[in-house]
């Protein structure tokens, strides 16, 4: 399926029912908001900007290493020097691990290279991307939007919310989400991974892990 229509393997990646646990995640939006009011859209663009910005471009990196034949480990060390959150790097390796457990249904037969112990989930999804033909552009494209619709999804349930209103946010992140993608797309090397860090967000991933009063794991 992968081979003749590898577009469809990139709107099930970036569909939140596939079983890799992304419904417990908010991208940081429930201790944002435990903190204080959030502006929702400036969020999005804030982590679009930084953080998912980290993430598409190790993603697309990662593939184009896999696509060489070259090993996964620099990439993974240039992510986790450019993660600073121990919380958010223990996040990506759980939803990696869950990724990896999904991936003979995803390429099949053709399986994935060899990935390095722990594997961070830009890292298995770029793996994922070069095992299934997607290009680099739809490889950050489908990070970029996991994210936004991440971050959206947890803002219904965590505030009072027009879903009609939460859709249009969603719309009006698209020309940054096009930018970052751009910005991200031609990346090959690791030393190229942007390190756009995000303190505010990183700070509230740490608190989040010790409060015992949460709706997303993280």
């Amino acid at each position: 399926m992968t081979d003749a229509h590898p577009e469809l393997l990139a709107m099930l990646l970036a569909d939140a029912r596939l079983p890799v646990a992304g419904h417990t995640q908010s991208a940081g939006l429930e201790p944002a908001l435990a903190a204080g009011p959030v502006d929702v859209p400036a969020y999005v663009a804030l982590r679009l900007r930084t953080v998912t910005r980290t993430e598409a471009a190790t993603t697309v990196v990662a593939r184009a290493a896999a696509l060489a034949g070259d090993p996964l480990d620099e990439v993974q060390a240039a992510w986790a020097a450019r993660t600073p959150s121990a919380a958010m790097r223990r996040t990506s390796r759980v939803m990696g691990r869950a990724l990896v457990r999904l991936a003979p249904r995803l390429v099949g037969h053709r399986g994935l290279p060899l990935l390095p112990p722990e594997p961070a989930r830009p890292v298995v999804v770029g793996a994922i991307a070069a095992a299934a033909g997607l290009d680099a552009a739809t490889t950050a494209r489908v990070v970029g939007y996991d994210d936004v619709q991440t971050v959206v999804a947890a803002a219904l349930k965590l505030t009072p919310l027009d879903p009609a209103r939460a859709t249009g946010w969603v719309v009006d992140a698209f020309p940054a989400l096009a930018a970052m993608v751009t910005d991200v797309a031609a990346l090959t090397r690791a030393a190229e991974i942007p390190a756009r860090n995000a303190p505010v967000i990183e700070d509230h991933a740490e608190r989040h892990t010790y409060t015992t009063r949460r709706l997303f794991s993280a």
